[in-house]
């Protein structure tokens, strides 16, 4: 294995976010070089513009999706384009513009990220031609070349995809599974000796979030991919096997939640717990193995020791159940063992994603039948839903009123102070500028920081580097960098932006460290035009969105414990549904988190229930767990209960307790309730048996708990 620091570099070049820097800058970049050769660099930065609009919207996502998605933009960039240019000479007509596009165009944001995408880059070539004034035969002149920008981008990122089809999928797919390695990385450290549990807790659910957001990457690239889709070709079927595996090796590893605290108290004095966060942190390291082979094309390892270490475990755990002391309580030790059989368990499937990069096997995988349009939300670009958000109800139409008005004021504000390149307010409010408070706080300040500082790391470069083809090297140098960190982290992205803006300014005879200054103004000013807007006009809080989320969530819990008992109570189930009910919750449990987090960015007076939604989110995730540990009772262990008629009662309760939890959140009762939990009457009888008591108590667990998350919704009244 490499060394670490040396294995992130290589893991980053080869991923997909450095695949879409340099595909960006060779895009955006190589027009313009091409036309200076013959004396044209005017009319090949009017093609970059062109080029640089147009990869706003080829974001990672299925190629059909991507390419629709360039060619309507290209469309509307040359419309937009004429419209601006023959307008732009009356400053009340501009004006008038600008404030109907930015609403229309903020309204996209109602069809789901790429049609948002799609509504930015067409305002973005509005704020940069904005105070272009030239003659209407040169308009359209600029139009069309502006139009045949975009039409070399998105031949370039067609031709691209078609020369390594699966490649984006590799990339996504091994990113999920880094997501998985740091999250089982997560679980391991519940078995650190004096380690921070509600800490760890939080962290554990907000990697749940980075999990479920990679999971959707990879499942809307894989089932929208027809060539992967029919596993036509042994790279197809390989890497939807693989992905499936993924899934339900996420449910095993989320299984695995016991009360570490208990756990802690028993067993700390014999040392045997870390050595379950030694076998399960290498586990983790094997997981990154996969990831990193997956995009390099070689052989994943499983080191020697970890089967040799996890049959020491067992032996350890076996002593102690033979220990005639008694010094331990059953519970705990059936805790450790449980846990033991689970490692094997991940550890077992692990060897068999292994065994599927083998080349003989992979050519001899077979075909898994998956419904895949279960799996996927289909978005409806229906106008019928842009004319019902047309209300003060709807965040979306909050948000776009929002940004027309605050791009009034910054069109105002550049022109009153006749600011030589007024846009960069425009495009600072345009890039900040989201539907909550707490993204736009959050974008503010990265873009704020990553001015300042590269601002200054340019003015350096301008000071003391003279020689034109050492400045070209640190142009592409930060092209690079801007375009490669502008999903993965905005700040350093920004940062390498201004050096790169600055050394292109010097480039067209315009650098001066005056321009540097006017950059850190103009952000500052846009910046805080558009923070005090996000505050004062139309807000969104996250507090608006709590009640529909944590009804979802218990919804998608029911449904999800619904499938599982079905795994048990009937002959014939429908894995299909169970796996799109256990993907909702992962999709909501994130969602919740997600709204958790953001919250914490927002005023005080914002922040309704935080006490009582941080334990609600605590219990909906241990119910999860509860769960998918006994649907894995049930589908790795085939632990079969001898009775199902006294599982019925405590089931059916558990769901009915569910179905009042969400009448408690949409209709807030006055009075406390009393519901009961129900109790079996012949627990004693199954001490003896092992496997029935051990689903007997899954049962029971999950029925407490979700008395718990009825209990708890009586008390928030939303």
């Amino acid at each position: 294995m490499l060394n670490q620091p040396i294995r992130n570099i290589h893991d980053f070049l080869l991923s997909t976010y450095f695949a879409d820097g340099l595909r960006i800058t060779f895009g955006v970049l190589c027009p313009s070089l091409i036309m200076a050769q013959f004396g044209m660099l005017q009319l090949g930065m009017t093609l970059s513009l062109g080029a640089l609009c147009i990869s706003v919207v080829d974001s990672p996502g299925p190629i059909v999706h991507r390419r629709n998605a360039m060619l309507i933009t290209t469309v509307l960039l040359f419309i937009i384009s004429i419209l601006v240019g023959i307008t732009n000479k009356n400053i009340y007509v501009t004006g008038t513009l600008l404030v109907v596009c930015s609403f229309i165009f903020s309204m996209f944001f109602l069809y789901g990220a790429r049609a948002a995408a799609i509504g930015t880059a067409v305002l973005l070539i509005m704020v940069l031609s904005i105070d272009d004034i030239r003659p209407w035969n040169e308009v359209i002149l600029y139009a069309l070349l502006v139009l045949a920008g975009s039409i070399w981008y998105t031949l370039l990122s067609y031709l691209v995809y078609r020369l390594r089809p699966y490649r984006l999928v590799q990339q996504i797919l091994s990113d999920s599974i880094y997501q998985i390695s740091e999250f089982l990385r997560a679980k391991a450290k519940f078995y650190h000796q004096g380690t921070d549990l509600e800490k760890n807790y939080a962290d554990l659910l907000q990697l749940q979030v980075h999990v479920n957001e990679k999971q959707d990457e990879v499942r809307e690239i894989l089932f929208r991919t027809r060539e992967i889709v029919r596993e036509s070709t042994p790279e197809g079927r390989f890497l939807l096997i693989v992905f499936v595996d993924m899934a339900d090796l996420f449910e095993q590893i989320m299984s695995t939640y016991y009360n570490y605290k208990e756990l802690h108290e028993q067993f700390d004095s014999i040392g045997i717990l870390p050595q379950y966060e030694g076998i399960i942190n290498k586990i983790a390291e094997s997981l990154d193995d996969i990831a990193f082979a997956l995009k390099t094309g070689g052989l994943p390892h499983i080191p020697e020791d970890l089967v040799k270490d996890v049959n020491q475990l067992k032996n350890e755990i076996t002593l102690l159940e033979s220990n005639s002391d008694r010094k331990y309580n059953t519970l705990g030790l059936i805790a450790l063992k449980n846990i033991e059989v689970n490692i094997e368990n991940i550890l077992g499937r692990v060897k068999t994603i292994n065994s599927y990069f083998n080349k003989k096997e992979k050519k001899n995988l077979k075909k898994r039948d998956v419904d895949v349009d279960k799996f996927v939300t289909r978005q409806i670009f229906d106008y019928k839903l842009f004319i019902d958000n047309l209300s003060f109800k709807s965040s979306t139409f909050r948000h776009s009123l929002r940004v027309a008005i605050v791009m009034l004021i910054g069109f105002v504000v550049a022109k009153s102070f006749n600011f030589s390149h007024s846009y960069w307010i425009l495009l600072t409010i345009l890039v900040i500028s989201k539907p909550g408070f707490s993204l736009t706080k959050q974008r503010n300040y990265e873009r704020i920081i990553g001015t300042v500082v590269g601002a200054f790391i340019g003015m350096g470069i301008l000071v003391y580097v003279h020689d034109k083809n050492t400045l070209f090297i640190i142009l592409l140098f930060c092209m690079i960098g801007s375009y490669s960190f502008q999903r993965k982290n905005y700040v350093v992205s920004v940062l390498f932006m201004t050096p790169y803006v600055l050394v292109l300014f010097d480039f067209l005879g315009m650098g001066s460290l005056s321009i540097a200054r006017e950059r850190i103004y103009d952000t500052l000013i846009g910046s805080g035009i558009a923070l005090l807007a996000s505050y004062s006009l139309f807000p969104n809080w996250e507090h608006e969105k709590l009640k529909n989320a944590m009804i979802d969530l218990i919804k998608s819990n029911h449904n999800y414990f619904h499938q599982v008992t079905l795994l048990y109570f009937e002959k014939e189930q429908n894995l299909t549904n169970y796996k799109v009910a256990r993907k909702e919750v992962y999709v909501n449990t994130s969602n919740l988190a997600s709204l958790f987090q953001r919250m914490f960015s927002e005023p005080k007076s914002k922040q309704v229930y935080m006490q009582e939604l941080h334990q609600f989110t605590v219990l909906n995730h241990l119910l999860s767990s509860y769960i998918a540990t006994l649907s894995l009772y049930n589908k790795e262990h085939n632990f079969v209960y001898l009775n199902f008629e006294e599982l019925k009662p405590v089931a059916d309760n558990t769901l009915y307790l569910l179905n009042q939890s969400v009448e408690n959140i949409v209709v807030p009762k006055k009075e406390l309730s009393n519901v009961p939990l129900i109790r079996r009457k012949n627990i004693n009888e199954l001490a003896s048996e092992h496997e029935n008591m051990i689903i007997a108590e899954q049962f029971d667990l999950i029925q407490k708990v979700a008395y718990d998350i009825f209990k708890l919704t009586e008390k928030v009244k939303i």
